[in-house]
């Protein structure tokens, strides 16, 4: 029996006990939005970026708001101290809540949203040694810059990358990298970070944009400009940057070794970097 707290609607309540409607929005279309962020050193780490990223894709899908950004910090934050998590994250999601089965929107929305919390490993992942990743084509729709809750694309594209024995899916489309199944995709050429612009063809991560300044105090250069799955099978070094991550080195895609096979030098001077801001901002 686990003795975890979630939250439903406004009430901390054990997650055994935690239920939502057959009719419910987001388990009958997958109607609704969600974010990620983690927990460092027992804090929140840039929630307030997520929060800002969440209210955008709520407006986008014409989702409103049933708490505002300060109350939902203060959930994630208790979650997190209430479930004794040191490192890990909270995941938060908002649907557009029970109604009769019908595709157009309710006329009276009531907003389910819940958040839980969960430990894992950031600061010493065992990944950080290198991962691998398995190359699949980009089979989700035209407006991938919401963080939807419709993920079946993402989900086959990441039970692919499981079944070729491999960490993360690398999704293609057209010749040109998107993104990963669930990160933003790097590579680097000749000391120079290149990774793909936002647009609606992927989503604008949280780690991503802070990776610009981590970059920028590192000395390093960054160019947003897409590059095709052949340029990064040729690059120097390959990484991935997301919430749950925050910056792991590729050193294969499917049986081709990235570089020399071993996290690059750049890709380690990223991650440090970005370790540094996090102990830094939760001390």
């Amino acid at each position: 029996m686990s003795l975890r707290t979630c939250w439903l609607n406004g009430t901390y309540i054990a997650e055994e006990q935690a239920h939502v409607s057959i009719f419910d929005r987001g388990l009958l279309f997958g109607d609704g939005v969600y974010e990620v962020a983690a927990v460092f050193n027992g804090q929140l780490l840039d929630a307030d970026r997520h929060l800002v990223r969440l209210a955008r894709s709520q407006r986008e899908i014409g989702l409103p708001a049933a708490y505002d950004a300060a109350t939902l910090m203060g959930v994630m934050q208790e979650l997190a101290t209430r479930n004794g998590i040191q490192e890990g994250l909270v995941y938060l999601q908002v649907t557009r809540g029970a109604a009769e089965r019908d595709f157009p929107f309710p006329a009276q929305v009531h907003p389910t949203v819940f958040a839980y919390a969960r430990p894992k490993k950031l600061s010493d992942d065992p990944n950080a040694a290198g991962v691998r990743v398995h190359a699949v084509p980009d089979l989700r729709w035209q407006r991938c810059d919401i963080k939807s809750t419709s993920m079946l694309a993402q989900v086959l594209a990441k039970q692919a990358a499981r079944e070729a024995g491999a960490f993360e899916a690398l999704m293609h489309e057209d010749g040109l990298v998107t993104e990963g199944g669930s990160s933003n995709i790097w590579i680097v050429r000749d000391g120079i970070a290149y990774t793909r612009p936002t647009s609606h063809d992927i989503l604008a991560g949280i780690t991503r944009d802070v990776i610009f300044d981590v970059a920028d105090d590192a000395g390093v250069t960054v160019v947003q400009r897409a590059f095709t799955l052949e340029q990064a099978l040729a690059a120097d070094e390959c990484l991935m940057t997301s919430a749950t991550s925050f910056v792991l080195p590729i050193t294969r895609i499917d049986d081709h070794v990235v570089g020399s096979g071993a996290p690059g030098p750049l890709t380690q001077r990223l991650r440090e970097g970005y370790l540094a801001r996090a102990a830094r901002l939760t001390a």
